[in-house]
């Protein structure tokens, strides 16, 4: 689905990514594990081109991404974003955030006044039944928590009906029993409508939990690529350089409760 073939981007006189090939399977749910500064956000805003590589390629699906407007707009309805701080409209309903994921898909005067085909507003309840959330949908955004703002940015993406989605530390503001439950909404939807994420962390717990695969970054370069049950403590000191076992222990969160369970299976129609 992905192929990254010597990915570089160069800010100045410094490489914060320094020739990256990474290949992501359909449907695979990757992770990629890395201290802050090691170049995982700059991987994503290069595949979906919010930031242009310096050099390399990207091929999404066998398609060569570039920046021209066709490309653009083609990349942006395939390849959907979950941000950190969850880039929600606050004072928009709930329903009107995750609707915001199909405007790639209606006429722009329909966006412009908000009005969106029924088709459109169905796949968005069906998006939010996945994340359970529909109980919520036409309260305002700003009286949710930030797990469940989180949770709609998972329905917003899912309501874009991509073939990929870029999850840029998407727990990194939550505590870890609602980054558990957030992890588990994204990745069972990637499981069942097989969509492939690609997921930056910096908790190793979580990455070992939630990763199929893992990718190890350091430095702007791949120190690892393996099964979680292959992320030794040799592996992780290449991620994390000088860090004992004593404090990888510590920088992995905790366990409490089990994620929630029960996630419906709802399909999402065709566009």
């Amino acid at each position: 689905m992905i192929k990254i073939r010597g990915l570089t981007k160069r800010y100045g006189e410094v490489d914060v990514l320094k020739g990256l090939d990474i290949d992501v399977a359909p449907g695979e749910f990757l992770v990629v594990l890395g201290p802050s500064g090691a170049g995982k956000s700059t991987l994503l805003r290069c595949i979906n081109r919010l930031t242009e590589p310096t050099q390399g390629d990207i091929h999404i699906d066998g398609e060569l991404a570039t920046s021209n407007a066709a490309s653009l707009r083609k990349l942006r309805r395939e390849v959907a974003m979950i941000f950190q701080h969850y880039n929600v409209v606050p004072r928009l309903s709930v329903q009107k955030n995750v609707l915001t994921g199909r405007l790639g898909a209606v006429p722009s005067v329909l966006s412009w006044l908000q009005v969106f085909p029924r088709k459109d507003v169905e796949i968005a309840r069906e998006c939010l039944r996945r994340v359970e959330l529909d109980e919520k949908a036409e309260m305002r955004t700003d009286t949710l928590s930030g797990g469940q703002k989180q949770r709609v940015g998972i329905a917003r993406a899912l309501a874009q009906q991509p073939k990929v989605i870029l999850a840029d530390e998407p727990v990194a503001s939550l505590d870890p029993k609602t980054s558990r439950t957030v992890l588990t909404y994204l990745k069972q939807a990637s499981r069942e409508l097989g969509i492939t994420v690609i997921c930056n962390l910096h908790q190793i717990d979580y990455a070992k939990e939630f990763g199929e695969r893992i990718v190890g970054v350091s430095a702007g370069r791949i120190v690892f690529e393996g099964k979680p049950e292959a992320l030794t403590d040799e592996m992780l000191q290449r991620i994390y350089p000088g860090l004992d076992e004593g404090r990888a222990q510590s920088a992995s969160p905790q366990r409490d409760e089990a994620p929630a369970t029960g996630l419906h299976n709802f399909a999402l129609e065709e566009a």
